[in-house]
């Protein structure tokens, strides 16, 4: 599959992104480059083969789930403008 100069000027209009004429043969040649590409990775035979999410293998070290901060609400209430049975009162702004 390639990509016409015609065509990227389309897209890159759509996309709203200015391409000059200098450099759009360029960006063209690229972007078919990096098409063929794609068709020759999609002519391989994939078949028996399990989708992985890592190449490594690796897994992620989780932490325990755990509390690791004292509870603070009340001195954090204690200093609000205003507040009313653990909740902070703020200026009504939809009306």
């Amino acid at each position: 599959m390639s990509i016409s100069e015609e065509q990227l000027a389309r897209v890159a209009e759509l996309a709203r992104i200015r391409l000059d004429e200098a450099t759009v043969a360029e960006v063209t040649r690229r972007i078919s480059d990096i098409l063929a590409m794609i068709d020759q990775m999609s002519a391989v035979d994939t078949t028996g083969v399990e989708p992985m999410a890592n190449p490594l293998d690796a897994t992620q070290r989780l932490r325990a789930d755990e509390v690791t901060e004292t509870d603070r609400r009340e001195r954090f209430l204690a200093i609000a403008p205003l507040s009313e049975d653990g909740l902070y009162l703020v200026p009504r702004v939809i009306e």
